[in-house]
């Protein structure tokens, strides 16, 4: 390995919601990656000045070694909520001061660097770079855009959390907590969600006389906490499960709802008082937890559909239908490419089949891929052309 150290070299860098991915190439088109990293979550509007600039600088020692640092020449970083005029502690600003630091820090001085967003190294990461074309990106976030000679035209939400992100994991985590509610509450349908949910935040399925109320006190479980599985990404893997490796999120709580018998759940009958403290036990420690966190609770959807739950389904069906909705704003034409990206939507996600049935009529050419990095490291090659 030591002959790539007398090359030219440049670095990718794919910055999301749920994590950073950085790539050392040499700055001759084609070539296999020489080395990844990655990092903790990287969208510049969810993640403070130090712990960014500490997720990029793990992404990029991990993927560029001490001895090549001095031979990269040119830095493209795709990152999400790269917002520029928002200020020096947020969007592009705080992209720029961050990304000049981890640099910095390993000693790496590349003479270009350029920012984009997201979505433009997502694009460049299908089959022959493309520079022109269509994005739908679904993981923590959900955003699409049309993108012409490599910059942003038009986009269709991204708006966030609080304010859209329509059919993302943060979308169905969300929606799955509601569920369970809605069923403990006796508002909604029965689901296995409840059981799922349960297990997720820690919460007892039985209370009562002398039990300590469910989240009660204490700090919510790993699961719930800072030190979450954001970090390493969200994971799902074959139809309805989470992928070798990911975080069983699915810890069985009591016996699911077909099953109880006569004496109904062991979270009790929907709407009384033992089913109520349940309820109470998941709000105080979702309410704990930071909002984007209901994400981690996506891969729960994807399993209990898998394993024939009906309200699990029915999300899932609505949220192929929102992004599909979402690509639809940006009046896609027939014959454009359209990129699917993130945890949802990158190959084998389990909302890829979906979307490309929901779309099919628009005509355009679907292609799935992992992630942004590879695109970005086209784009970084750019630089040295």
């Amino acid at each position: 390995m030591n002959e790539i150290y007398n090359r030219r070299l440049v670095v990718g860098i794919d910055a999301g919601g749920t994590r950073i991915r950085a790539a050392l190439a040499a700055a001759e088109p084609g070539g296999a990656l020489l080395g990844t990293g990655s990092g903790g979550p990287g969208n510049a509007l969810g993640v403070g000045r130090a712990e960014l600039t500490a997720h990029l600088t793990d992404a990029l020692a991990q993927a560029v070694p001490p001895a090549a640092r001095a031979r990269v020449g040119a830095v493209h970083g795709g990152f999400a909520g790269a917002a520029p005029g928002l200020g020096p502690d947020r969007g592009l600003d705080l992209v720029r001061t961050c990304l000049g630091d981890a640099l910095a820090a390993l000693g790496m001085a590349p003479a270009a660097v350029e920012i984009g967003g997201d979505t433009e190294v997502a694009l460049a990461a299908a089959p022959g770079a493309p520079r022109d074309g269509l994005v739908l990106i679904a993981g923590t976030g959900a955003i699409a855009a049309r993108v012409t000679a490599g910059e942003r035209a038009l986009v269709a939400d991204g708006h966030g959390w609080l304010l859209g992100d329509e059919g993302s994991g943060f979308w169905l985590g969300s929606q799955a907590v509601r569920a369970a509610l809605a069923a403990l509450d006796g508002r909604g349908p029965a689901t296995s969600l409840v059981r799922a949910v349960l297990g997720h935040y820690g919460v007892p399925a039985a209370s009562g006389p002398g039990v300590r109320p469910a989240g009660a006190a204490g700090s919510p479980p790993a699961a719930a906490s800072g030190d979450s599985a954001l970090g390493a990404g969200i994971a799902y893997g074959g139809p309805g499960r989470p992928a070798a490796g990911a975080r069983d999120l699915t810890v069985p709580v009591g016996p699911a709802p077909a099953g109880a018998g006569a004496a109904g759940p062991a979270w009790g009958a929907p709407g009384e008082p033992l089913a109520q403290a349940v309820a109470e036990g998941v709000v105080v420690r979702a309410y704990a937890a930071a909002p984007v966190e209901l994400a981690l609770l996506s891969p729960l959807v994807v399993a209990a559909a898998g394993e024939g739950d009906a309200v699990a389904a029915g999300l899932l069906a609505r949220a192929a239908e929102l992004l599909a909705g979402t690509v639809r704003a940006l009046r896609p034409r027939a014959g454009e490419p359209l990129v699917l990206s993130g945890g949802l939507l990158g190959p084998g996600g389990p909302l890829v089949a979906r979307v490309t049935e929901l779309l099919a009529g628009t005509g355009v050419r679907v292609f799935p891929v992992s992630d942004g990095v590879v695109g970005a490291v086209a784009l970084a090659r750019l630089l040295r052309s």
